[in-house]
């Protein structure tokens, strides 16, 4: 199973009322991120982590408490070589995914256009905390978005699956 997700900012005692986090402090934070993501994810499954893991702090120490094989598309607040030891899947600064038909690019920033945008390719992205509206095409994964856990792929597809039917009934309504 595909799960994605991204800007958990383990470690990171300012993200709680940078994002009006609803956590007591930094370790409750954790706890809850951790717990939420074992829950869901099987040590065999793999996850797509967009950007912003950790924040000032060793990654490893986080992704050794996690299920799954995880990736990361880096973010603003990921350093590259500590991520490389860490023990990620694959670090890389943005991805092109093929899965269940469909075609995904993968990155920490939103952006407006991107490889594939006219040609069915869909756009999952971090970085906002769950401030961009979600479009037909494009969607922020990240846990500020998703009640502090990741997303599996299917309930991705799904969503995109609404926001185009959205957006067909309101050209259909406002010709």
């Amino acid at each position: 199973m595909i799960w994605f997700t991204a800007d958990t900012h383990f470690g990171h005692a300012n993200i709680i009322k940078h994002c009006e986090r609803p956590f007591a402090d930094v370790h409750e934070m954790n706890k809850v991120l951790t717990t939420r993501w074992n829950q869901v994810v099987r040590s065999t499954d793999e996850v797509w982590h967009l950007g912003d893991f950790a924040f000032r702090s060793d990654p490893a120490a986080y992704l050794s408490r996690l299920n799954g094989h995880v990736h990361l598309v880096l973010g603003n607040h990921d350093k590259e070589m500590q991520c490389r030891r860490a023990g990620f899947a694959s670090v890389q600064q943005v991805c092109c995914l093929r899965d269940h038909g469909e075609r995904f690019w993968l990155s920490h920033y939103a952006h407006r256009t991107w490889y594939g945008s006219h040609h069915g390719v869909y756009h999952l992205y971090g970085h906002v905390h769950g401030r961009f509206d979600a479009t037909p095409t494009s969607l922020d994964v990240g846990v500020d978005a998703w009640g502090f856990g990741p997303v599996p792929m299917s309930t991705v597809l799904g969503r995109f699956s609404e926001l185009r039917a959205e957006t067909s009934r309101d050209e259909r309504r406002h010709p």
